[in-house]
């Protein structure tokens, strides 16, 4: 059985059988790493899927047979028709399979690139003579050659581009994608999954009649309809399809359960951070979150999806009224309240309806047979169960998931269930799918539900596992294949549908009494249940999570008859008296601001797996020994009130200790230094800490952050080897030396961090660690750096062999009174150097070898005020080059500028206050030179160099000169095709604030 709706969709599907939208044919040595890469970029912004063959693939006789295959399996070819294009013969051996395999028309787009299209054509100039020297290549098969002749004549024919006729290769660029992407587009409207294809085109075409992005206004459209219809589908496919018309876009999900755990901030801050293209956005509060949004975004065209909105206040504090907005830009709101859209006053509504019978016969046949038709003995069954989904999407596909490979028995019997309570509809619906899971599935299922939706996958099994459940992973993976969970991101998701089938399902453990149910995780409920003491054994997990403070009064004997609690989460709530009682039983418990000053003398908590009070009152943790074997987690941050930690003797499995912020920490029980399966100790910001244990046996270890305890002086000798130990903490510590035992124990060290120590007695043998890797922050890595301190007779760092750093990318220096010969001259083995601050050191010159860093394009001498030369940078292959020499005061020679731009896109050198420089070099000799250098080596327009130099006067070969803070030069025509861009030069006097900054637009 095969409607002609069915047949719709699987010739649709078809579309989206190319692997490739493109395949980029070019000549690599003309165009790879200028005009091609940008093109390759911008298809693949565009979100374009483009083959570009690999510059390392080794070159024969024969093209490579991946290529032939991707040529193929591609909708389209662009060709770059370059100088040398026909001097490859892989090149044209993979022009002839495109014109072969690509004889529709319009699936070939050449570009003539600095080649004459008639050239070309009539295989003239460089063409011409690459093609007569092939034929006299006694190697060369003549017929293949006049194949070449051919391809080569019908690609001349077809419409293209020549870049002849382009100021710019970035405006030739963009009308390339532009055209590509019209051809594209259409089958973008179509997901490569079926069953989401099901019925959307004709919503789409209805949404987009609402949107009209050809009008010049704003617009507010909203997308109404219960859960599982489809909203979400249908806006991220709006706006995956139209995003990339807009200067800025956001799509900010979730945004009714967000706002309920978190606020109305995290929205806010998400929605600028995504359309102003920044991620530190500072917003305090929703009232200046909105400020922003209206300054910010009131002359841009954005595109923002607010996605599943139930309250107002969300649309007043997110986007309030249209001209908070530019024009042109579409604001789009997804709700299942329609009465939203009246207080709004928005009037482009569009309904989302139920699937046609035919549509959901094809989906539900998807699912429950993997194939487009109904199986015909399946026939009766199969329509039964469609008509009692009533169109709902998610229903379809819960219950086709659920019978699918199941007998016809089966199928009857599932649906004489269904129809035991016909008036339960969704839910009853749902819930066949959740009968049909294993005791211990149900179980996890309602824990993922209630406790940890969008929680991290890995993290939510490690809690599960806690918890007592086995088979964790397994069962995780069983419940995304029934439909009953996906994967987000990384994290754990579960329709909104699903997650109140399963809410419901609790519910009716006990509909009177919340203290009755096993899980308890509405806020009215757990207040109701822990204020009148009505707990009882079944409560197995609480987790009361607030985005505000509240202050709550409990009865201190609310958890005495919980013997079966296993997960405790209470975060935010400020309650004037602590538990009297804790069962047992927990496994875990995280209780954030946790009023009393030390746990229940009674609690016992042999099984608990981790313990996490935050910002507690709790002055100690427990007296004396206690046996927690299964415990692997201890986070006490920020309890300003304790004062000591717990023996931990009966903790040997512990795998992380956190103390961070604990001001008043004082007393380390020694106990501590006998943790061999330790892998984090954090005493960051514990300033009254003086002394810890003096030796350590922690094997396991991987971080020690010992950050900002300003009181300690030593820290411990660590014994044995510590083969897992990443990172070493030690800044703003008053520690006066390094125990010489710990080198053996620091090698694997990847980060170290001694800023703001004054040592007295570093260990010449300190650095360089082996294989030391940095992490990205630019002034969080490898610290050497000993700032300003008391010390009348400042260290100044001598530095070992620096040769074993070979992987290092980002070196940080700074300030580390680096005198003359304290840099070896073996840094110019650091191969993969990328970055080099050297700001306020001491030293005259700096190595030689610093020359043969070829991937270094970051360097910063800033405040070396007895520098008076820098070594030659070559930077041959390299696109960005950034050299900052502020305030090099005795700096006298700079590089030659002939051997510094080789290759650059982009240039910026910085040397202001070095007055010297000039008084050798000359500014104008520089300025020239450098600029000469750099406009020669630069293949296209795309280049930018800025120098900022001290100087007197403008250089006289820059021909319009005059006074004002404006400067009008008319540009060459577009006809000018030696034309490359414009040189400007600006006088100006430097104030005496600490900071300067001087931009160009």
């Amino acid at each position: 059985m095969a409607s002609s709706s069915q047949r719709a969709f699987t010739s649709a599907t078809a579309v989206c059988s190319w692997k490739y939208e493109v395949f980029l044919s070019f000549r690599g040595e003309d165009t790879r790493r200028g005009f091609t890469d940008y093109l390759y970029k911008q298809l693949d912004w565009r979100g374009i899927r483009t083959f570009r063959d690999d510059p390392d693939l080794q070159r024969g006789a024969d093209i490579n047979p991946e290529l032939l295959t991707a040529i193929e399996q591609s909708r389209f070819a662009i060709i770059v028709l370059s100088t040398n294009y026909a001097s490859s013969s892989w090149c044209l051996r993979e022009l002839t399979h495109i014109v072969q395999s690509m004889k529709e028309k319009e699936r070939i787009f050449p570009i003539f690139y600095d080649v004459d299209p008639s050239d070309v054509r009539h295989q003239r100039g460089s063409i011409g003579a690459a093609l007569v020297n092939h034929e006299r290549n006694c190697g060369e098969d003549r017929q293949e050659v006049l194949e070449w002749r051919n391809a080569l004549e019908k690609v001349a024919n077809l419409a293209g581009w020549n870049s002849k006729d382009y100021r710019y290769d970035t405006e030739l660029i963009t009308e390339i994608v532009d055209a590509v992407w019209d051809k594209v587009r259409p089958t973008f409207s179509l997901l490569d999954s079926s069953d989401i294809l099901v019925g959307l085109d004709t919503k789409l075409k209805e949404i987009d009649l609402h949107l009209d992005t050809s009008a010049n206004d704003v617009r507010f459209v909203g997308i109404w309809g219960m859960g599982g219809m489809g909203k979400t589908t249908l806006a991220r496919l709006v706006y995956d399809r139209i995003s990339h018309s807009f200067e800025g876009s956001s799509f900010l999900a979730n945004v009714r359960e967000v706002h309920a755990t978190h606020g109305l901030v995290p929205l806010q801050k998400q929605l600028l951070s995504d359309i102003l293209r920044e991620k530190n956005i500072q917003v305090y509060d929703a009232y200046s979150g909105l400020t922003m949004i209206k300054r910010c975004l009131c002359n841009k065209k954005v595109l923002l999806v607010l996605h599943d909105v139930d309250q107002s206040d969300q649309l007043e504090m997110l986007i309030r009224e249209k001209d908070c907005f530019g024009l042109g830009s579409r604001i789009i709101i997804t709700t299942r309240d329609e009465h939203l859209f009246v207080e709004h006053g928005i009037e482009k509504v569009y309904k989302v309806m139920p699937l046609t019978q035919d549509e959901a016969l094809y989906l539900f046949s998807r699912k429950a047979f993997r194939k487009d038709d109904l199986e015909e003995d399946y026939l009766e069954l199969s329509k039964n169960f469609i008509n009692y989904a009533g169109g709902l999407p998610l229903a379809l596909k819960t219950l086709g998931s659920f019978l699918y490979k199941r007998s016809r028995d089966e199928w009857k019997s599932a649906l004489d269930k269904l129809k035991q309570a016909p008036d339960r509809k969704i839910f009853q619906m749902l819930k066949i799918s959740y009968d049909g899971l294993e005791e211990m599935q149900k179980k996890i299922f309602l824990d993922v539900a209630c406790f940890h939706k969008f929680y991290d996958k890995e993290e939510v099994i490690e809690i599960l596992d806690s918890c007592g459940f086995v088979g964790t992973r397994i069962v995780i993976h069983v419940l995304i294949e029934k439909s009953l969970l996906s994967i987000s991101n990384t994290c754990l998701s579960i329709h909104d549908l699903i997650q109140e089938m399963a809410w419901e399902i609790v519910r009716q453990e006990s509909f009177d009494e919340p203290g009755g149910r096993s899980r308890l995780w509405l806020h009215s409920d757990i207040i109701h249940v822990l204020t009148n003491n009505t707990g009882t054994e079944t409560i197995e997990g609480i987790a009361l999570r607030l985005h505000e403070f509240e202050a709550a009064h409990w009865n201190p004997e609310a958890f005495t008859k919980m013997c079966k609690l296993r997960l405790l989460k209470i975060n935010n709530l400020r309650l004037s008296l602590g538990p009297k009682y804790l069962p047992n039983s927990l496994r875990i418990l995280e209780w954030s601001w946790y009023p009393s000053k030390c746990l229940p003398p009674s609690f016992q908590p042999v099984e608990l797996a981790e313990l996490r009070m935050q910002q507690s009152k709790i002055d100690h943790l427990w007296n004396g020994i206690k046996y927690m074997v299964k415990l692997k987690s201890i986070d006490l941050s920020y309890s300003e009130n304790l004062t000591r930690t717990p023996d931990f003797t009966g903790t040997q499995n512990l795998e992380r200790l956190v103390f961070e912020g604990c001001t008043n920490l004082v007393k380390i029980h020694p106990s501590i230094a006998s943790l061999k399966r330790l892998r984090v100790l954090n005493f960051k910001y514990c300033k009254s800490i003086k002394s810890l244990p003096g030796e350590v046996e922690l094997e396991s270890l991987e971080t020690f952050d010992l950050s900002g305890c300003s009181k300690v002086k030593k820290i411990p000798e660590f014994v044995g080897e510590m083969k897992n130990f990443s990172k070493l903490s030690l800044n703003f510590t008053a520690v006066e030396q390094m125990p010489s035992s710990n080198i053996h124990s620091m090698a694997s060290l990847k980060e170290l961090d001694m800023s703001g120590i004054s040592m007295r007695d570093p260990p010449s043998s300190l650095v360089p660690v082996k294989d030391i890797e940095l992490p990205r922050s630019w002034h969080s890595f490898f610290t050497f750096g000993l700032f300003p301190r008391k010390n009348p007779h400042p260290v100044s760092l001598v530095l070992a062999s620096l040769k074993d750093l070979r992987f290092l990318k980002r070196l940080n220096l700074n300030d580390c009174n680096l005198c003359e010969g304290a840099i070896p001259e073996d840094i110019g083995l650091l191969s993969s150097l990328e970055e080099l601050n050297l700001d306020g050191n001491h030293f005259v010159s700096l190595p030689a070898s610093i020359s043969g860093l070829s991937n270094l394009w970051n360097i910063t001498l800033k405040n070396c005020k007895r520098l008076q030369k820098l070594p030659s940078l070559q930077l041959n292959g390299l696109l960005d080059m950034c050299v900052n020499t502020d305030n090099c005061t005795s700096l006298k020679i700079f590089p030659d500028p002939t051997s510094t731009c080789n290759g650059l896109s982009s240039m910026s050198i910085s040397s202001s206050n070095c007055f010297n420089l000039i008084g050798h070099q000359g500014s104008s000799s520089i300025i020239f030179l450098m600029l000469k250098k750099f406009l020669q080596e630069i293949p296209r327009s795309l280049g930018i160099i800025d120098i900022i130099i001290p100087g007197s006067e403008i250089p006289e070969w820059f021909n319009n000169q005059s006074v004002g803070d404006s400067v009008i030069e008319p540009l060459p025509s577009d006809s000018n095709s030696t034309w490359v861009g414009f040189a400007f030069c600006a006088l100006f006097v430097a104030t005496a604030t600490k900071h300067n900054s001087i931009t160009f637009r």
